[in-house]
């Protein structure tokens, strides 16, 4: 693909989805066994930008939104570094159950996606559970409303993070605690039992981040390596 000067920069980042795609999955409430009949379809992907787009003056972009409603995908590059660091959201896409398309470098990734599996978790499942948590609380100070779903949110990230400790996999798919989550999103939890739970899930966490056999840090290299090979059979 070669985008000439002065193309519109959403129909560049949508070919570059449309031709240079390597993963796509659903992920969200539908892969979360959560969803309603009201739910949005959320899909994630990544894609490969050739190599020769980076020795550009206007780098290929590092995500793209659509095409489609509720469709984002990100630069494989990009995508390494989110990852790398953590985070739920993007570890999610790599373990989704649901994937709707995939290429043999695709295949790769998955295959060695214990790759980007460190201790971190903790920090970043945990914080993000706490984030939401802190809005919840102020929104329900505020407004003596609570968010609903935002509290299953909450317990559902931190029995995520504690499960990639005890196992050093990512849990999608959440049916074990269906329940428990739908009772929550439906209001029929009072806030106050919600952050008791919590508190309990995030002292959990804390105990299995020190017990856990998950490495310290990701494997950077192999990362790296992979992402240069990938990029090389580009040119």
């Amino acid at each position: 693909m070669r985008p000439q000067p002065g193309t519109d920069p959403t129909s560049v980042g949508h070919r570059l989805v449309e031709e240079h795609t390597i993963f796509a999955g659903i992920v969200g409430s539908q892969a979360h066994g959560l969803a309603g009949p009201r739910s949005d379809t959320d899909r994630r992907g990544i894609y490969a930008a050739p190599a020769e787009l980076f020795w550009r003056l206007e780098p290929p972009p590092s995500h793209v939104d659509g095409p489609g409603e509720e469709r984002v995908s990100w630069e494989l590059a990009h995508f390494c570094g989110l990852a790398l660091s953590a985070n739920p959201t993007v570890l999610e896409c790599l373990w989704t159950p649901l994937v709707e398309s995939i290429d043999n470098t695709g295949r790769e990734l998955v295959a060695r996606r214990s790759a980007f599996l460190s201790r971190r978790v903790a920090a970043t499942y945990g914080g993000y559970a706490r984030a939401q948590l802190g809005k919840l609380e102020a929104a329900s100070a505020r407004t003596g409303q609570s968010n609903n779903k935002q509290a299953m949110h909450v317990l559902r990230l931190l029995r995520c993070g504690l499960h990639v400790l005890r196992t050093g996999d990512i849990l999608v798919d959440v049916a074990e605690h269906r329940e428990e989550l739908l009772a929550v999103r439906r209001g029929e939890v009072p806030v106050e039992e919600v952050r008791r739970v919590a508190a309990g899930l995030a002292e959990e966490l804390v105990r299995a981040e020190r017990s856990s056999r998950v490495p310290l840090e990701p494997d950077r290299r192999w990362v790296e390596e992979f992402l240069i090979r990938t990029r090389r059979a580009s040119l």
